[in-house]
């Protein structure tokens, strides 16, 4: 269990700063904007009733701030980049990589699993699974490795899951029609 632990904070950090580096966001607004449908799968209300499109507010709060400072941070948990690494994503991208309609309070989004999305957005190169990943699109392979990059013993309030539950709670293919 180390070694996962180990392997998926070395992983996910490096794929979000070379994702970050070279492709735009574009914000769980565009995404959402194709992922509504129920023929798509309905990802975005998936999402919008998750844990995860709550991540940074949670960084708002009193409690968090008292985390923060019990673990010697000098900043609000909001202001913090160990806290704001697994609660939000595009908080420290340069500029010219924010799409208009990207927020970063928008927390765990799309693209913080997905990759940074202006290079695979339109729907002719989303059509093309190869493509799309060529311009910046990521599926991860072995989904509960890369979830460890977050949920893991790092952070202060962590609490051991069972994977399978909650990936049931966020899991969001699309229908393949059969």
């Amino acid at each position: 269990m180390f070694t996962k632990i180990l392997i998926a904070l070395i992983i996910t950090p490096f794929f979000v700063i070379s994702a970050q580096t070279e492709h735009g966001f574009v914000g769980v607004k565009t995404c959402g904007m194709c992922h509504k449908s129920e023929k798509q799968g309905e990802q975005l209300s998936i999402w919008e009733n998750s844990q995860h499109a709550q991540a940074y507010k949670t960084l708002t709060t009193d409690k968090a701030n008292e985390i923060a400072k019990t673990k010697g941070f000098e900043t609000a948990a909001v202001e913090t980049p160990e806290c704001l690494k697994c609660h939000a994503s595009g908080y420290n991208v340069d500029a010219k990589f924010i799409g208009k309609k990207f927020e970063v309070s928008d927390g765990v989004q799309c693209e913080t699993c997905h990759g940074a999305g202006e290079d695979y957005k339109s729907k002719k190169v989303m059509e093309n699974r190869e493509e799309a990943i060529a311009n910046g699109l990521f599926v991860p392979e072995n989904i509960d490795d890369f979830c460890i990059g977050c949920h893991n013993a790092e952070s202060p309030t962590y609490v051991e899951f069972n994977f399978e539950e909650m990936w049931a709670k966020i899991k969001h293919p699309v229908p393949t029609g059969e």
